[in-house]
């Protein structure tokens, strides 16, 4: 099964440096929890994020799909995607080093 990458940045960019809204909060748990479930499944491999607060801050998921089209559809169930928390972007991805 391909490996693939999305990459998630905040839609608010001060979201990081003032603090997230309750509602973000909410949806920032609902992703975690997803990304959990999914780890559980063996689906996703790692995910973390920078340590940045600003603009240029991201978060990446590394994650297996038979598809562009399934890898897409992961990313869009994220809680945090559909809720427009962050935006994000697929990637097609090649581990080097393991």
């Amino acid at each position: 099964m391909p490996d693939w990458l999305y990459r998630i940045q905040p839609v608010r960019d001060d979201m990081l440096s003032a603090g997230p809204t309750e509602e973000e909060q909410a949806l920032v748990a609902e992703h975690f929890e997803y990304l959990k479930a999914l780890h559980e499944k063996g689906v996703v491999q790692l995910a973390g994020r920078t340590l940045t607060e600003d603009s240029a801050s991201f978060g990446i998921v590394l994650f297996k799909a038979e598809s562009k089209e399934e890898a897409l559809r992961l990313m869009r169930e994220d809680p945090a995607v559909k809720g427009r928390v962050f935006r994000g972007e697929v990637f097609e991805f090649g581990v080097a080093i393991s």
